[in-house]
């Protein structure tokens, strides 16, 4: 039993009966859940106004007990709004005791890189409505979420694509589009060899390959030993492309780094997706048979 305490930095859950039925479900598993009251707060788009929001942030360093997975109820947008209004450095120190497992992806990338400048990992991973929450819970997604947050190593294994490639370095990354937001603020981790992992929804691949670009021009791909591809689902290309896709896109961010670009992993905002402690330490190995990636030294639930 491991309780849920819930969370909503970003936008409002328009899709309540989603978050109901995510909590019936983890509380079906005998897993408690609790602050259920911010379900409903709303103010516009915004679960809530500013000062609700940054407050759901800011009382983790407060908040009591272990074996406590801290989860958004979903993503949206209004995280940014936040960055300057959080006691990063209170959360820094109450992580250090008995570290709440806080897990999430989308908009909530912008806390979780807040969080990791100051060296606290968190779990890039389902959230409360769009997976706990779907009409039917990916078994998929299920397993890796608690592989995760119960192993204190463990691996991911997938079928990849890209040149062939053995390195390590610090797990980190999330969602592209809010990676790129905090280039140039205080809130985006300057990480050395890493490795990098990306995912993002409905972009375009030449809205794709302008962020990449942004990471590249700044120097940041060039300093990672590699970079992984997750989902990057509604991607389409148009008639206009004339050939142009996410392959092809990929093929060139390929030819401009000296660094592996693995694809294929399912991470990112589909259904079918794993877990991965942001701030950890990992092993890519990608060869012609399969890619592993053996993740170390990040925060568990003790059984």
């Amino acid at each position: 039993m491991n309780l849920f305490h819930l969370i909503a930095p970003s936008g409002y859950c328009i899709n309540q009966q989603a978050a109901i039925r995510g909590i019936e479900r983890l509380t079906a598993a005998g897993h408690p859940i609790n602050n259920q009251s911010i379900l409903t707060r709303r103010q516009q788009r915004f679960a809530g106004n500013e000062a609700e929001r940054a407050g759901d942030i800011n009382a983790l360093a407060q908040l009591a007990g272990s074996n406590t997975v801290v989860m958004p109820v979903r993503g949206g947008y209004g995280a940014s709004r936040l960055l300057d209004m959080i006691d990063w450095q209170a959360l820094a120190t109450r992580q250090r005791h008995d570290p709440l497992l806080i897990c999430g992806h989308s908009d909530f990338t912008a806390i979780q890189m807040a969080l990791l400048c100051k060296g606290v990992i968190t779990f890039s991973g389902p959230m409360l409505a769009g997976n706990f929450g779907a009409d039917n819970l990916n078994e998929f997604t299920l397993e890796h979420f608690w592989r995760a947050l119960r192993n204190p190593a463990f691996t991911v294994e997938w079928q990849g694509n890209g040149p062939a490639c053995d390195v390590k370095g610090t797990l980190w990354g999330g969602n592209l589009a809010m990676l790129t937001s905090l280039v140039g603020t205080p809130w985006l981790p300057e990480i050395d060899n890493g490795i990098l992992v990306l995912e993002d929804i409905n972009e375009h691949p030449f809205r794709v390959e302008r962020m990449l670009l942004q990471l590249f021009h700044a120097g940041i791909l060039g300093r990672q030993q590699a970079i992984v591809l997750g989902s990057f689902s509604g991607a389409e290309p148009n008639d206009y492309d004339a050939g142009y896709d996410l392959p092809e896109m990929m093929a060139y961010l390929q030819s401009r780094l000296r660094i592996p670009v693995i694809s294929g992993l399912d991470f990112g905002h589909e259904q079918r997706t794993v877990t991965l402690p942001l701030g950890a330490q990992a092993r890519l190995v990608h060869g012609e048979k399969a890619t592993t990636l053996s993740i170390s030294g990040h925060p568990t639930l003790i059984e």
